[in-house]
């Protein structure tokens, strides 16, 4: 598995591999910023990802997911903190995201 230095430069990577969309968390689904997709639990796959740990503070922690959708061919990213500033999910979803 490839490895990236920086979020940006995962979330560059990424892209050029077809993880076009951006992707945003809420409770009990994922769901692309432009709102032309959304995706339950069991709807999309983690292909890959990666933690980034914050160079200066730990709290600002992230991780980056590789997502496919089962539904249909649509590719993206997702970028979630971890620690204490991670968002609220359904239990489904933390299952999904192995927090």
């Amino acid at each position: 598995m490839e490895a990236y230095d920086t979020l940006v430069h995962g979330i560059e990577g990424l892209r050029k591999q077809g993880y076009t969309k951006d992707f945003n968390l809420n409770n009990n689904c994922i769901e692309a910023s432009d709102r032309s997709c959304k995706l339950l639990h069991n709807e999309f796959e983690i292909d890959k990802f990666f933690r980034f740990e914050g160079e200066t503070n730990p709290a600002d922690s992230s991780i980056l997911y590789a997502i496919s959708s089962l539904k249909d061919d649509t590719k993206g990213v997702l970028v979630n903190a971890y620690g204490i500033y991670s968002d609220d999910m359904t239990d489904e979803m933390i299952k999904k995201l192995n927090l």
